[in-house]
């Protein structure tokens, strides 16, 4: 049997991950993660921090297992926070979740994990992991659908993935709620959080205008007559791409900041009165513009290809399978919880492009991209 160091965050699915553990006979250790501690930045007495680092202990100790709570304050500011204000200041949309388990749970959190002389640490995510016959191993979505979580780790490596454990991922969302009824665990009952503690209340622009200043600007509305870009131009074309060049359309409003809004969005424009609602297809930073159209079916909110950042691609399974000019097809997602859509990926001048066979709405750069092969997280890469 190993010894695992469970991840419990003080809700039902890491509760149940630590009790499967010990039932496996595994020597169980409880540490809750402590990720913001920062009071210039948030409503302190509004994040529940203090409550869920009660019920994981509440959990332990029902469970009879060893717990501490550990301080990843610092790094999760270097590494998350201030990534995050950075990418916001650019216009983009960051994903902190997924850098936070890539960058805290599965590197600071796992380093402190060695250092107990874990042989693995574990946590509560709806996913799977699969040895395969050479020894590598490989991230598969979960078996409940409707709360696979893969998608949040898609930038883990092959070494991280290897020292990982999860529990729950064969089970469904239902069954880890039973378990943990007939198991008498403390956080049974307790609702799934939602969002980033360390904002807690807080609405995002709000917390970003901490760090963020505000800088008045103009909402130029598009119409449905611009030349966007013909159907027929080929998907090897790379201005597919790209956002095309945004026009100047009529001035409907203002807003405090180009950098608190990202595509896609719909409330917090401030301009009513509309029978089609407004939403935002575009970011412009340098000209401080917020682009907006009416309804979500506007052409400049549907895009069939993304191309990914050059240095962001990760491959779970180490290098990349394609070579230059060479084509895989896919399954992918732009963003958690969106079923997986058909696509092709492709290798052009050094870089990768994702071109799917359907328009996706509201394509954020910034955000990840995650591609699949028969439930096989393959890889993984952020969205110029």
């Amino acid at each position: 049997m190993a010894r695992v160091v469970v991840g419990l965050s003080g809700g039902v699915d890491s509760s149940v991950a630590a009790l499967l553990l010990q039932q496996e006979g595994h020597e169980v250790i409880g540490i809750y993660m402590r990720n913001w501690n920062d009071e210039s930045v948030t409503i302190n007495n509004e994040c529940p921090w203090i409550e869920d680092a009660n019920d994981a202990t509440m959990v332990a100790d029902h469970l009879g297992i060893p717990f501490q709570v550990m301080d990843f304050s610092e790094q999760y500011k270097q590494r998350i926070v201030d990534y995050m204000f950075a990418e916001y200041e650019r216009g983009r949309t960051p994903n902190p979740d997924v850098l936070c388990n890539r960058e805290i749970k599965f590197d600071a959190f796992l380093e402190a994990a060695l250092e107990l002389n874990a042989d693995y640490v574990a946590t509560g995510h709806y996913c799977r992991k699969r040895e395969n016959a050479d020894g590598t191993f490989s991230l598969l979505s979960g078996v409940d659908k409707n709360k696979d979580q893969s998608y949040f780790l898609c930038q883990i490596s092959q070494s991280q993935l290897a020292k990982a454990l999860f529990p729950i991922g064969e089970l469904q969302k239902s069954e880890v709620r039973e378990i943990a009824k007939n198991a008498g665990l403390p956080t049974a009952k307790k609702k799934d959080s939602q969002g980033l503690c360390f904002v807690g209340k807080v609405k995002l622009p709000v917390f970003l205008q901490q760090q963020l200043a505000p800088k008045k600007g103009n909402v130029v509305e598009l119409s449905k007559t611009h030349a966007y870009f013909p159907e027929a131009i080929d998907r090897e074309d790379e201005r597919f791409y790209h956002q095309p060049p945004w026009p100047k359309g009529a001035v409907v409003g203002t807003h405090d900041g180009a950098h608190f809004f990202t595509v896609g969005q719909r409330k917090g424009l401030g301009i009513g009165g509309r029978a089609i609602p407004l939403f935002v297809a575009g970011v412009n930073t340098e000209t401080n513009e917020v682009y907006v159209v009416e309804g979500d079916d506007h052409p400049a909110l549907l895009r069939y290809g993304l191309q990914i950042e050059n240095g962001t691609e990760n491959w779970i399974g180490g290098e990349s399978p394609l070579k230059e000019g060479g084509a895989m097809k896919v399954e992918a997602r732009i963003r958690y919880r969106q079923p997986l859509q058909p696509a092709s990926l492709m290798c052009k001048n050094g870089r990768l492009f994702l071109w799917f066979d359907d328009k996706q709405k509201a394509i954020a750069p910034g955000q990840f991209a995650a591609w699949y092969k028969d439930e096989v997280l393959v890889g993984s890469g952020v969205i110029v």
